[in-house]
């Protein structure tokens, strides 16, 4: 029997090419978003079932999961694709720290709360984290999502050492500029996440059908990413400098354009 496949966030962007390439190559796809008619347009493109909703809270994970095994049977792969950029510097207010962290960081432990202990029984499953590239570097003004997407990574980690011998797979896709309405409205920071160019949405998605063979926990549509996850790890105040130099091409950009 094909796969049964969840995707959160699917109505645009990485997870719409998600969930496409995945019924492409034969699985059974339950779309989720909150937005509710991208959810049942992008079903019904593909030949899946929308199942829109919040893909964050305890609540609103534990519904989707239920209607996913309704309509699934059993759930083989979940991507925990939805994500948020809310907040951007030191002032970023409370209320934008807690919403990237319920997101983009707390939805993957309600989620996998809920679908792990399946997994082990049954010796098998996947979980897939769209972590961006910010959780293996940053993201140059944005704390809350920089925070929020490394606490991602390290939960990814955390589950794949903790299950990989009872057959439950993780992976982490860390991909930089991509091209979607996140990156069309990141201002100065788009041509810094677009310096090794912008991809597809495709182009990910592709990259994670292709990492589906091999189970590779770091799945890297930009390759550059590599060097610079391992520059930051073994030359830190080098790696930082260079950031620091892109901040402040930041910022004369952005004191350029306000004049």
């Amino acid at each position: 029997m094909s796969l049964g496949v969840v995707v959160t966030g699917a109505g645009h962007g990485i997870g719409r090419a998600l969930a496409t390439r995945m019924s492409a190559g034969g699985a059974r796809v339950v779309v989720n978003d909150l937005d509710a008619e991208a959810a049942a347009r992008v079903a019904a493109e593909i030949g899946g079932y929308a199942a829109p909703g919040d893909a964050a809270s305890q609540d609103g994970v534990a519904a989707l999961v239920e209607t996913a095994r309704g309509q699934l049977g059993a759930i083989d792969v979940w991507f925990a694709n939805a994500g948020i950029d809310w907040g951007h510097g030191l002032d970023a207010p409370e209320s934008d720290w807690a919403a990237c962290l319920e997101v983009n960081a707390l939805a993957h432990v309600r989620a996998a709360r809920l679908l792990v202990p399946d997994w082990v029984e049954r010796g098998s499953g996947r979980f897939v984290v769209t972590a961006s590239a910010a959780g293996l570097l940053t993201l140059l003004g944005s704390p809350t999502y920089s925070v929020s997407k490394h606490a991602a990574v390290a939960f990814a980690e955390w589950l794949s050492a903790t299950y990989r011998h009872r057959g439950v797979v993780v992976q982490a896709i860390c991909p930089q500029g991509v091209r979607t309405r996140m990156l069309a409205n990141a201002g100065a920071l788009e041509e810094v996440l677009s310096h090794d160019r912008a991809l597809e949405p495709e182009e990910v998605a592709e990259a994670m059908w292709q990492a589906m063979a091999d189970d590779r926990f770091l799945v890297l549509p930009h390759p550059e990413v590599a060097d610079y996850y391992a520059l930051r790890a073994t030359q830190p105040d080098r790696w930082l400098d260079g950031m620091n130099r892109l901040q402040r091409v930041i910022e004369e950009h952005e004191e350029g354009a306000s004049r």
